[in-house]
C-alpha cells in the first residue's frame, strides 16, 4: 500500500507540474497576441526621413524633446558648441538600439555635414572645421534607434549662423562671430531661414 501511495503523489506532482507548465505557457502565448510585454513604439515613424535615410519619429508637441544651440569662439581659433536641451537626456554610448520617450543622441552638423554624434551637451569644433566665411551650425535630436525626432513633421533641431573672420584669436566675439538658436516655449524654432524645429 506504500507503494501505491508514493505512486499516487508522484502522479499527482507531475500532473500539477505540467499543468503549471502549460498554464505559464499559456499566459505568455496571451499576452504576447495582446503586445503585452513587448515594448510598446514611441511615437509613429513618418515616411520623410533626414539625409542619411533615417525615418522621422513624431511624437506630440507637449512634452517632445527641445533643443537649443550657441556657438562661441573660443581663444585658439576654434569654437565651443553648447546644446541647451528640454525634456531629453543623453543616453550613455553602448545603450540599447531602441526608441524612448525623451532619450537619444545628436547629430552635430556644419553646412549640412555631418561632424559629430554627441552624448554630452557641449563640443569643441577645431579651428580647421569651420574655416573663413559664414557657417551654419545644426543640431538634431535622434532616438537611440536611429530615428529623428519630428514634432509637425519637422525634425527636433536648431541652427546657428556662424561668421569666421581673419581677426585675431584674442579679440572679444562680437555678434557677427556668434551664433545662438534657442528652444522658445513649446519648443520653439531653429534658424528663422531654414523653418525647422527647434524642439
Amino acid at each position: 500500500m506504500a507503494w501505491t501511495g508514493r505512486l499516487i503523489t508522484a502522479l499527482a506532482v507531475c500532473g500539477v507540474l505540467l499543468a503549471g507548465s502549460a498554464g505559464c505557457g499559456s499566459r505568455a502565448a496571451q499576452e504576447k497576441e495582446q503586445g503585452a510585454g513587448t515594448p510598446s513604439p514611441v511615437g509613429e515613424l513618418l515616411e520623410e526621413r533626414d539625409d542619411e535615410g533615417r525615418p522621422y519619429r513624431e511624437v506630440e508637441e507637449e512634452g517632445a524633446p527641445e533643443v537649443g544651440v550657441e556657438v562661441t569662439p573660443d581663444t585658439d581659433g576654434g569654437w565651443d558648441v553648447r546644446l541647451r536641451i528640454r525634456n531629453f537626456r543623453f543616453s550613455p554610448d553602448g545603450t540599447a538600439d531602441r526608441a524612448v520617450p525623451g532619450r537619444g543622441l545628436a547629430h552635430l552638423y556644419v553646412n549640412d555635414r555631418l561632424v559629430a554624434l554627441l552624448r554630452t551637451p557641449g563640443h569643441h569644433l577645431s579651428a580647421h572645421t569651420v574655416r573663413r566665411g559664414t557657417h551654419q551650425v545644426t543640431v538634431r535630436l535622434y532616438a537611440d534607434d536611429g530615428s529623428v525626432w519630428a514634432v509637425g513633421g519637422k525634425p527636433v533641431e536648431s541652427t546657428a549662423d556662424i561668421t569666421v573672420s581673419e581677426s585675431s584669436p584674442t579679440t572679444a566675439p562680437n555678434e557677427t562671430e556668434r551664433g545662438t538658436a534657442a528652444p522658445g516655449p513649446a519648443g520653439g524654432r531653429g534658424s528663422p531661414d531654414r523653418g525647422r524645429r527647434a524642439g
